[in-house]
């Protein structure tokens, strides 16, 4: 028996084994049911496979990576599927994020024989995704991986660079990608889940059992990560521009601002997370002694998207999303009038980044960062809903909303005139 034959011979066993497992006798429930949103319209070339959500984008991780989901059991049967048409939506998808740092998260569960693309499909697939796409992607995590999935990585080991197979992770149960990602960004289908739940209960002999969350611990007395901007204010003796933001920013202003592609790499995550560590403990840190300008511009985004509440705050969030309906020329406008919105101590903290972002934009010609390109690796850092990552749709309007206060930064911010106001 060929290794082909053995991978068909060890899905078959898988399935029947769920078939048990799931109480579902011998038939498999073939339907698919996403309530997500459709990322792109109903008159899109890719609307009748972008329509099962088969395809997510998370938002990024805590390291600035955006997060990609694939997740097989929302893929249709085959003969309501083209697989030629999902490889062209993969590729549309991934080109809008190739160009940044990026990961994929394979969810596993749900490839049934009657939704399972062909071994040559995936061969083809795999030499579809040349050297742009697999250049910047920094890890791809197989979740729930299953013996089918074994016997198929050692029938493409022959066209499997040794480079690439060192970015795939093995991830058997949901709580262990934790270890590796910002779990709360991920869009975890429920039927995941579930099965997630069954395969514990089975490890442990007994029903399934929901998570714990450990409460909270206190901030450490010198904590910059993960707390409010309040807290970091009251911790500084009223100082309002926070100190991870005024250390990161005078260290780019000087050293950084003609580097290519600032913001849109990735750091070293054990580099960044020792500086964060060392941060909370107070200690000093000078970057200069890391010889790498992309670490201080991941510790900014860091800080920006571990803030236990965005700094554009919730409530303005649906004003945000609503910037897209308003006339382009009275865009402008309303962005002033909604930055106006904000809390005192927001205002100052957003007017101070933008204005930065906005001399680093000054540069484009060198750093390659236009405000449209920083406005796609800030906005979601900027702003987020009160429950769950942004969706796809929700992206658009975020980075226009940031692109405009960078692009037009004097003619929104110079209209307020504040107390103390601490200027970059």
């Amino acid at each position: 028996m060929n290794l082909e034959q053995l991978a068909e011979e060890e899905f078959r066993k898988e399935e029947e084994e769920q078939r048990i497992v799931s109480g579902e006798g011998s038939a498999i429930s073939t339907s698919v049911s996403f309530t997500g949103e459709v990322p792109v319209d109903l008159g899109h070339p890719f609307y009748d496979v972008a329509r099962h959500g088969i395809i997510q984008i998370a938002g990024d991780d805590n390291y600035g990576r955006k997060l990609i989901i694939f997740s097989c059991c929302r893929m249709p049967p085959s003969h309501q599927l083209n697989h030629q048409k999902l490889l062209g939506y993969m590729k549309y998808t991934l080109d809008q994020y190739v160009e940044s740092d990026y990961i994929l998260v394979y969810l596993h569960h749900g490839l049934r024989s009657s939704n399972k693309p062909s071994l040559s499909w995936l061969q083809s697939a795999y030499k579809e995704f040349d050297r742009k796409y697999k250049k910047n992607l920094k890890a791809l995590y197989v979740v729930h991986p299953t013996n089918f999935i074994r016997i198929l990585w050692n029938i493409f080991k022959p066209i499997i660079s040794h480079k690439f197979g060192k970015k795939v992770t093995y991830v058997n149960y949901l709580s262990d990608l934790q270890e590796h990602v910002n779990f709360d960004q991920l869009i975890i289908p429920s039927e995941v889940i579930r099965h997630d739940e069954k395969l514990r209960a089975l490890q442990k002999g007994g029903l399934p059992r929901p998570a714990k969350t450990p409460p909270p611990r206190p901030p450490l007395p010198h904590q910059q990560f993960g707390v409010s901007l309040q807290y970091l204010q009251d911790k500084a003796n009223g100082e309002q521009i926070p100190l991870v933001m005024r250390q990161t920013v005078s260290f780019l202003k000087q050293k950084a601002l003609r580097t290519e592609g600032l913001f849109r790499r990735s750091a070293s995550v054990s580099v960044v997370k020792e500086i964060q560590k060392q941060y909370n403990l107070g200690k000093v840190i000078t970057f200069e002694e890391y010889g790498d300008e992309h670490i201080p511009a991941v510790i900014l985004k860091t800080f920006l998207r571990e803030l236990p509440q965005p700094l554009l705050t919730t409530q303005l969030y649906d004003q945000i999303q609503s910037i897209i309906a308003i006339e382009s020329s009275l865009r402008v406008a309303r962005c002033r009038e909604i930055v106006q919105k904000l809390p005192e101590h927001n205002y100052i903290v957003v007017k101070y980044l933008i204005c930065f972002l906005n001399i680093v934009s000054q540069e484009s010609i060198f750093n390659k960062m236009t405000p449209s390109n920083l406005a796609c690796v800030f906005g979601v850092n900027l702003i987020w809903p009160s429950k769950g990552p942004a969706t796809l749709n929700a992206l658009p309007p975020i980075n226009m909303f940031t692109e405009l206060l960078i692009e037009y930064y004097r003619q929104i911010f110079n209209c307020r005139i504040l107390r103390n106001e601490m200027l970059p």
